[in-house]
């Protein structure tokens, strides 16, 4: 055992001297003369280099779908996965955290190293200590037990966000052990809804910088900033420009908020290493005049930059991002509608990047949607119905809408029937009604992206949403349009009226800004109906029975998705990826929460649901060769049990002073 721990150690060392070595290399790349400024003419080939796709393993093995995967090894192969279960175990046994010459107050400051009143005698002695923190000691339940009951003590949502980031800052390992056994309850504080408030209190209530900001005013110096962020192994990056936060609008700089929160969800929820994330800020100015006549503002004070400056720093970042981390996945995240779409096609083919908007939206409405189908079978006592034969209404028109609308096109279409015929069922109306392809006073020109899901103009004329309910009659009602109160009580019983069991599904956050709240919708359908929101409502009792309204957030999607695709090293982020994560998470809803109405399953299984479409994605990456792990063999052997043991947990490591500075172990650790 002793022999096999001093090689583990070994080559981590070895491992942190090559990734230093590999940053001296890049850090010479983008510096030219003392200054270490990046000229205008290097950004070109710098995109060439930094957005080019790796060479693919040779070593892909044909694989089934995740669906085909028997539940146990077959005798004949148990010998043969018990083995790669050992080598699995072997490669997570936990390694010591070595700090260099760092001790004292130091170590303490550090929320990466600091355990509080965790630390043991051997390493308060060890580390310079001894003194600096009061004697008695605290385990690390003790600890977590102590800091929920002070956290139960808060009444305001947004005072216990800053309780939890405050700790977040001071304990990294003390906070993600308090959220994840806790995660159905805090996952609202520490993000939708209260992220909202965070973001537009953000210059209020800022106390500790995290993450990056790149400016406006860091034109060309992009290439040479992304180095004085001190971490090498960043495997996702969480991007926004802040322009259109949530359905609060330009928050600017203050839109910090939702890549922190973001990212706290894919540490929680999906077992990514904290320090293997990155929250970043695009600040390319804000068209919010209350915020930039506001002293406490953060942010670059100016009008946002538009047009092709506005893309020309957006590709400077991508590329200082790709040339630092070449395989980190990009998410970009709440970036205005006008653009979101044109942003993820100039990256989605030579970068592993996806819009969670838009993508991870649809992803999470497609599951959405195709449990709610088995719910209704399951009430009514009927077969399953199939996606291809509903009837569905999209509100909004915006990349949410319709990165919803494209995700459920994409599934019927891989169902078997043709595009024209799933485009037929899908209805998408903004606030001057249906799409048509013939121009509407007042309307923009109709995008790409809109016009795909463009009616013949003859085929609807009327402007109520409650006679365009009545002329499709839906079985699918969708909202993502940050409009309040636009599901009416006269629109819910149309459609009630002309389906069973109408599935509604008013996704617009913050909650005061959902088409309509879970009690409108049983009381107007009389409880026929099957509910879920995009932020979450409260349970209420409803002719006797307490009801539990689901809620349709992204991250039952992200976490998953991005764990798999780094775990494999994927060079692309493809649609197939994405609806596989999608039925993954439909899987994922047992048969007794399927009876209890429940369309997603409990928060509280959200890291299994996680791993279960990690490991989903991992297999579909590998099918279309797009996996480029040079250990996708061993990871497709026992890809949940990899995925598993890839997974960060929150505990304690021993911490030791030596010479070589080593890495956390971390959710990349075994590939």
């Amino acid at each position: 055992m002793i022999i096999f721990f001093f090689f583990q150690a070994e080559d981590g060392i070895r491992d942190a001297q090559e990734s230093r070595g590999l940053g001296d290399v890049y850090k010479r790349q983008v510096s030219t003369q003392s200054t270490g400024r990046a000229h205008p003419e290097m950004l070109g080939a710098l995109r060439a280099t930094a957005l080019r796709k790796p060479a693919l393993s040779t070593r892909i093995l044909s694989v089934r779908t995740f669906k085909e995967l028997p539940d146990k090894p077959s005798p004949s192969s148990a010998k043969d996965d018990e083995a790669a279960k050992v080598r699995l175990r072997r490669k997570k046994a936990t390694r010591p955290t070595m700090v260099g010459s760092r001790a004292g107050l130091d170590v303490l400051h550090d929320p990466l190293l600091n355990k509080g009143t965790a630390w043991p005698n051997s390493e308060r002695e060890r580390l310079g200590l001894r003194g600096l923190v009061p004697p008695a000691r605290l385990n690390l339940q003790t600890q977590v037990d102590k800091l929920l009951s002070a956290y139960r003590r808060i009444d305001d949502p947004l005072q216990k966000n800053l309780y939890l980031i405050n700790l977040l800052d001071r304990n990294e390992v003390l906070f993600y052990k308090l959220v994840c056994e806790n995660i159905e309850e805090m996952a609202p504080i520490l993000y939708t809804p209260t992220v909202g408030q965070v973001c537009q209190s953000f210059g209020d209530v800022f106390t500790r910088a995290r993450g990056m900001y790149f400016s406006a005013d860091d034109a060309f110096e992009m290439a040479s900033m992304v180095y004085n962020w001190p971490q090498d192994n960043v495997q996702v990056i969480v991007v926004t420009d802040g322009s259109r936060i949530l359905g609060l609008g330009d928050l600017g700089a203050c839109g910090m908020g939702i890549p922190i929160g973001k990212l706290v969800l894919y540490c929680a929820a999906g077992g990514i290493h904290p320090r293997n994330v990155l929250p970043v800020m695009l600040d390319l100015g804000t068209d919010n005049e209350e915020l930039l006549n506001d002293p406490f503002y953060l942010g670059v004070r100016q009008k946002r930059l538009q047009g092709e400056e506005y893309f020309e720093r957006l590709e400077e970042c991508m590329v200082a991002i790709r040339q630092r981390w070449p395989q980190a996945m990009v998410q970009f995240e709440d970036f205005s509608s006008d653009k979101a779409s044109t942003i993820l096609d100039m990256f989605r083919d030579d970068s592993l990047c996806f819009n969670d908007d838009i993508q991870g939206t649809g992803a999470t409405l497609l599951s959405g949607v195709l449990s709610s189908l088995r719910v209704k079978g399951m009430r009514l006592g009927k077969s399953t119905e199939d996606l291809a034969d509903q009837q569905i209404l999209v509100c909004g028109s915006g990349s949410a809408g319709l990165g919803i609308a494209g995700v459920l096109h994409q599934s019927m279409v891989s169902s078997g029937i043709q595009s024209e015929e799933a485009l037929s069922r899908i209805w998408v109306v903004d606030q001057w009604g249906v799409l048509t392809d013939q121009p509407v006073a007042g309307r923009p020109r109709l995008t790409r992206e809109q016009r795909i899901f463009a009616k013949p103009s003859n085929n609807w004329t009327g402007d109520a949403l409650s006679e365009l309910v009545n002329h499709v009659k839906p079985t699918v009602l969708i909202g993502a349009t940050a409009c309040a109160g636009l599901f009416t009580q006269e629109v819910v019983t149309s459609m009630a009226e002309s389906s069973e069991l109408p599935i509604i599904f008013p996704l617009s956050n913050p909650t005061t800004s959902s088409e309509c709240t879970a009690t409108e919708a049983y009381e107007w359908t009389d409880g026929n109906c099957i509910f879920a929101s995009g932020s979450p409502f409260s349970g209420f009792s409803f002719n006797g029975s307490e009801v539990t309204p689901s809620q349709a957030n992204n991250m039952y999607i992200f976490p998953g998705l991005g764990l798999g695709a780094t775990l494999c090293q994927a060079t692309t982020m493809s649609d197939e990826m994405i609806l596989t994560a999608a039925e993954a998470l439909a899987a994922c809803l047992t048969e007794e929460e399927a009876a209890a109405g429940q369309v997603f399953p409990s928060v509280e299984r959200i890291r299994d649901c996680s791993q279960y479409i990690a490991a989903a994605v991992i297999r579909k990456a590998a099918e279309q060769g797009v996996a480029g792990a040079p250990n996708m063999a061993e990871i497709l052997e026992q890809t949940e049990e990899y995925v598993a043991l890839s997974m960060f947990e929150p505990r304690y490591t021993p911490v030791v002073p030596g010479r070589h500075s080593m890495s956390l172990p971390s959710s990349m650790d075994m590939v």
